[in-house]
């Protein structure tokens, strides 16, 4: 009989292993979902400064095409002073000339405060850049891991799903009926040990001639509390 429980023990062992990879196969998929997700939020958080200092240099480029055409535009205006027939008009290219002036100068100033927050974005980029770079790494290798323990799973299971059956060819037909029709109703768990009167498939106490019965004897016997088949277990020395 010792011999029968082993093997019983043993099929519970694949059963419990396989409903273990069940689980992590349904689980793999969402934890990898979960991490691209939270990968790509912090990509996106961390490409913000780079968004801006792409859009400065654009905005510094825009003004250094103002400054480029009015310089065109004063030259020009100081080469038409050169053809003006009177006082009036000469007076009015100066005052346009000094128009953009005035206009070149203020661009010239927004250029500056540009210049200066271009610096601090770039080094702000930079930053951002080593940061996810790291964070990279990190991500690919946990996919990575992910991907291969999900595809290492399938071959977990039919490496278990053989040693199961080779199990249950060991085990008497009606033994094995009476496993499963007790698995089934006791949430995938057919036998249990016990330790000091205490049921570990239920917790519950069984009564002490059983628990006394069950150290000594060779049969299978069941907890009257959950109906599991129960085994005596000395959980200190075999700890």
């Amino acid at each position: 009989m010792k011999e029968k429980l082993l093997l019983l023990i043993r099929l519970q062992e694949c059963d419990l292993e396989l409903v273990k990879l069940s689980a992590k196969k349904k689980v793999l998929p969402e934890q990898m979902q979960k991490l691209d997700n939270e990968f790509n939020a912090y990509q996106e958080e961390a490409g913000k400064n780079k968004i801006k200092l792409d859009e400065l240099k654009a905005k510094h480029r825009e003004n250094e095409q103002k400054i480029k055409r009015i310089n065109e535009g004063i030259v020009k205006t100081k080469e038409r002073m050169l053809e003006v027939k009177n006082n009036k008009e000469y007076q009015a290219m100066l005052k346009e000339i000094e128009m953009a002036e005035n206009s070149k100068s203020e661009v010239e100033t927004e250029i500056i405060a540009l210049l200066e927050e271009l610096d601090k974005l770039a080094a702000l980029v930079r930053e951002d850049e080593e940061k996810l770079g790291l964070a990279r790494s990190k991500y690919e290798k946990e996919r990575k891991d992910m991907e291969d323990a999900l595809n290492s799973i399938d071959a977990e299971v039919l490496k278990l799903e053989e040693k199961k059956t080779e199990i249950q060819n060991n085990v008497p037909s009606d033994l094995l009926s009476r496993y499963e029709k007790i698995k089934k109703r006791g949430n995938g768990v057919a036998i249990t040990s016990v330790w000091k009167a205490v049921c570990n498939g239920c917790h519950m106490n069984i009564p002490p001639q059983l628990y006394n019965e069950l150290q000594r004897t060779s049969e299978l016997l069941s907890c009257p509390n959950c109906n599991r088949i129960i085994y005596f277990q000395e959980i200190e020395k075999t700890a």
